[in-house]
């Protein structure tokens, strides 16, 4: 027999916490490689982007972790900021480094892609307390 679905949806939830999380190391890994490499590698604005992928990632899984009714929000933008940190990186072709981040990058988007259309942007705007 299947699981409920409320366990399915923790289990895709978990995956995709673990999906940023690893996303926001594996950005930060690159970071570091390409201040080191230097050249078209260290140039501020595809330093910046991973720097920004890795943030947003960062604050998506602690989102998820705390069960923020907004967390959805944050995954959209979590999904946008990879695809476009993905298709940066690949602009490094043969580059083990970069592909391995791009790689990591387009799974997290996938995932938040699922967690961002799962809440608060198709209309379960979640309860906030009251002020």
């Amino acid at each position: 027999m299947r699981g409920t679905t409320r366990e399915h949806e923790s289990e895709r939830m978990q995956e995709c916490i673990d999906n940023c999380s690893n996303c926001h190391a594996a950005c930060l890994e690159t970071v570091i490689y390409c201040l080191q490499k230097g050249g078209h590698h260290a140039e501020e604005p595809h330093v910046r982007l991973l720097l920004d992928c890795a943030e947003i990632c960062e604050t998506s899984a602690n989102f998820m972790l705390r069960n923020s009714p907004l967390h959805a929000i944050t995954c959209a933008a979590c999904a946008e900021i990879c695809e476009r940190c993905a298709v940066e990186c690949e602009r490094f072709a043969g580059d083990m480094q970069m592909e391995a981040c791009a790689r990591m990058c387009r799974t997290c988007a996938e995932s938040c892609k699922e967690m961002a259309a799962t809440g608060t942007l198709l209309g379960d705007r979640g309860t906030l307390p009251a002020q």
